[in-house]
């Protein structure tokens, strides 16, 4: 993984848990987080598919998570949060985006994940999303909230035709 993906990623990640948090307790947080960050890496990697991609993202910064907050109803509670607003900045909306569509939907995330074969990120090293693709019934109860359709619809909508031009048949991605 390119390095100056990596707090687009965390941030991302933390970003969806805390707005479709988990229903149980440490397992089901722990579940639901690495369901989230697979999601995200996979929509991350698509997004910025080459070493220039992520290296500009790390210096331009992805956008933040305030227009995610307003779509969700939370831009109060992130206001309230001063001491832990620095993350939010690392926030990429499309890769928010992206990341819901994946979750709410295995076969599309099979296709992203395949998309992603012979990119530059998993060229060093094989990545592993079964949490992702072919989640079991514990990882579905553990991101109940995370998985659900009707409730990731608003997040998802805003940049699926973007995934859907990324993932159409003969749409290589650059190396």
């Amino acid at each position: 993984m390119h390095a100056e993906l990596s707090p687009v990623i965390a941030a991302t990640a933390q970003w969806l848990t805390c707005a479709y948090p988990p229903g149980g307790g440490a397992l089901d947080a722990a579940l639901c987080e690495a369901q989230a960050r697979q999601a995200v890496t996979v929509a991350a990697w698509l997004r910025y598919p080459t070493p220039m991609d992520a290296a500009l993202v790390g210096v331009a910064g992805p956008g933040g998570a305030d227009r995610l907050d307003w779509v969700t109803g939370a831009e109060g509670a992130a206001a309230d949060d001063a001491d832990g607003y620095a993350w939010r900045t690392w926030v990429d909306e499309v890769v928010a985006s992206w990341a819901a569509c994946l979750l709410t939907d295995p076969l599309l995330a099979g296709q992203a994940v395949s998309a992603l074969a012979d990119s530059s990120h998993t060229v060093s090293a094989p990545a592993e999303f079964r949490r992702l693709t072919a989640p079991d019934d514990r990882d579905r109860r553990a991101a109940a909230l995370l998985r659900h359709p009707d409730l990731l619809a608003p997040i998802a909508e805003l940049h699926f035709a973007d995934l859907f031009d990324r993932l159409r048949p003969g749409q290589a991605l650059s190396a």
